[in-house]
């Protein structure tokens, strides 16, 4: 794999600083039961990095600590952390909202039948993986069979409540472009998810969140493989927009690896640009006893955040 940090020093994105923290975004672990092609984790089923119940621990002490209201769970595939349901069990009981960035076909793999009625019982937020709405773009970037398998996926999802009106479990659902170009407009292209995925399969959500992919691990690896990684900079910071840099995500939370190393956003994880742009981690047990830097590490890649109509964690920014 191609080492695109080099490459990612060579423009000048603007400074940044934290605000508050409302969440920690929690990365269970590297370990998915699916690879895609634009995945920035570089995350798949050989992968064996999973964050321990200690971490966990800790991560629920910290968020006790300082006023934590949001556990963001990423991976990977969350749910295959063996602990993933004693944290969402142990977060929900102090009162912490947990939202699981879900893969919608860990449902249907062998031994995890329990994800879709477990998060329902305990009223997790979703959001959930289908970078489209045509089978064709999906199995691409995700792999065949991979398309049909979110649909039934999300199918019992519905019938369980989520993205039903007044039952207030909440599924979104997420947009990434099969290529090296920015998502289209986020009302829009929501508008045409609902209705074809409505038309055709009978599936309801509640918003889409369209996201640029971030040109790093996997995909940058594969940007550099193709010639086109300067390319798809110079789309980047040409569509960049100061207005977006007030809603970036890393002003409102912090990362937290399987490690309990501590960084500004997932993307900051991935490329090892520790917390504040610091030469040194921090790490989970740092936040008992110190406030967090105001300071956010920041590299060419934060221009894939503020491009355009801008991409967060919640979607389009602007």
């Amino acid at each position: 794999m191609h080492d695109v940090w080099p490459q990612l020093q060579k423009r000048a994105f603007p400074a940044l600083q934290r605000e508050r923290i409302d969440t920690l975004q929690l990365n269970l672990g590297y370990l998915c039961n699916i690879s895609c092609i634009h995945c920035h984790v570089n995350a798949g089923p050989r992968r064996k990095e999973l964050m321990s119940r200690e971490v966990m621990e800790l991560a629920l002490t910290v968020a006790e600590r300082r006023g934590v209201r949001i556990f963001d769970l990423t991976g990977g595939t969350p749910e295959m952390n063996p602990h993933f349901r004693w944290l969402v069990e142990s977060a929900v009981a102090k009162g912490i909202t947990v939202m699981d960035r879900l893969n919608p076909t860990i449902i249907e793999e062998p031994g995890y039948e329990w994800v879709a009625e477990f998060l329902a019982s305990h009223r997790v937020d979703l959001v959930a993986s289908l970078p489209c709405y045509s089978q064709a773009n999906v199995d691409e970037q995700r792999g065949e069979g991979v398309f049909e398998s979110s649909i039934r996926a999300l199918k019992k999802l519905n019938v369980l409540g989520y993205g039903q009106p007044g039952t207030g479990l909440v599924l979104n659902l997420v947009y990434n472009p099969n290529g090296a170009f920015l998502p289209p407009e986020q009302q829009k292209l929501q508008a045409d998810y609902k209705r074809l995925l409505g038309e055709n399969f009978g599936i309801v959500f509640n918003e889409l969140f369209a996201l640029a992919n971030m040109p790093i691990q996997r995909f940058g690896s594969w940007l550099i493989s193709k010639g086109k990684f300067d390319e798809y900079m110079d789309t980047l910071q040409g569509a960049h927009r100061d207005e977006n840099l007030g809603g970036v995500m890393c002003r409102f939370l912090v990362s937290v690896d399987y490690q309990g190393d501590l960084y500004d956003c997932d993307f900051n994880q991935m490329l090892k640009l520790p917390l504040g742009g610091r030469d040194s981690p921090s790490h989970l047990r740092d936040l008992l006893d110190i406030q967090v830097p105001r300071r956010i590490g920041v590299a060419d890649h934060c221009y894939g955040c503020t491009a355009g109509q801008g991409s967060s964690c919640g979607g389009a920014l602007s």
